[in-house]
């Protein structure tokens, strides 16, 4: 085959994209996926226990939180536990499309999980809690991001999103502390 036709006008190998084509069962991952699947699929399989934990964690606070002027902190763990579950929902539809099966089991959710559940009864022991955990997520993304490098851009870029809004939880529980 000739430079001509191998090459298209950018410089991109034809027969690479075309043969991309192939494989249908595999879905997404195509033969140019870099990444180490299965250690990927790893990866989120824990940062998605994270994530659930997370969840409930910040439910039991909203539920049980209680005392003057807390409204607005209910409000604030409310809205965390939803964003939270968003993140579930994102890495466990990233796991699915690189034919991974994301793992809800509740029986080892917290052995998976790289933050803690709290069942704190005092408002502000709630919020160091929350800002722990959340800590403990931030650091846990930033590793993720660092291991993916450019290999997987399309979960590296996932893991970014998640992590600015782990920041912003951070920042919001720090306040509440203040």
């Amino acid at each position: 085959m000739n430079e001509t036709t191998s090459k298209l006008g950018h410089g991109f190998d034809i027969e690479e994209i075309r043969r991309a084509a192939a494989n249908l069962e595999d879905g997404a991952v195509t033969e140019g996926y870099a990444a180490d699947r299965e250690a990927v699929i790893a990866m989120l399989n824990a940062a998605l226990a994270t994530e659930l934990l997370c969840v409930l964690r910040y439910k039991r606070h909203y539920y049980t939180v209680s005392g003057p002027n807390t409204g607005h902190i209910k409000a604030e763990f409310l809205e965390h536990a939803q964003q939270e579950q968003d993140h579930a929902d994102r890495i466990a539809e990233r796991i699915v499309q690189l034919n991974g099966s994301p793992n809800f089991n509740p029986a080892t959710l917290t052995q998976r999980s790289h933050a803690e559940y709290d069942d704190s009864e005092d408002v502000q022991a709630m919020i160091r809690a929350d800002l722990i955990a959340e800590r403990v997520a931030i650091e846990s993304y930033r590793q993720m991001i660092q291991a993916i490098g450019d290999k997987d851009p399309t979960t590296k870029h996932m893991l970014t999103e998640i992590l600015a809004v782990e920041e912003e939880h951070a920042d919001d529980m720090s306040d509440l502390l203040a």
